[in-house]
């Protein structure tokens, strides 16, 4: 039985500048928001007084701004580098 073809598991196109931060796509929403998350842990991007803060270095600035930015503000951000 094939899995549903909901949005999370319908392959997107990233962006370049979120190509440079995940890998090359298409991958899922799911994918994308999972590698996301690996290279924030990675790059240790993670405040570390509010582990809900994210405090972006220049490539995934290019991606979500430089700004901090709250882990709920950046899925939105994300999702503009999507298509």
């Amino acid at each position: 039985m094939a899995a549903k073809n909901n949005a999370l598991n319908k392959p997107v196109t990233l962006s370049g500048d979120l190509e440079n931060v995940i890998g090359k796509g298409p991958m899922t929403r799911a994918q994308v928001t999972s590698k996301v998350w690996d290279y924030i842990k990675a790059n240790k991007l993670q405040d570390t007084t509010d582990k809900r803060q994210i405090n972006p270095d220049g490539k995934l600035g290019a991606v979500i701004g430089n700004k901090q930015i709250s882990m709920f503000a950046m899925t939105a951000a994300v999702s503009k580098h999507l298509s």
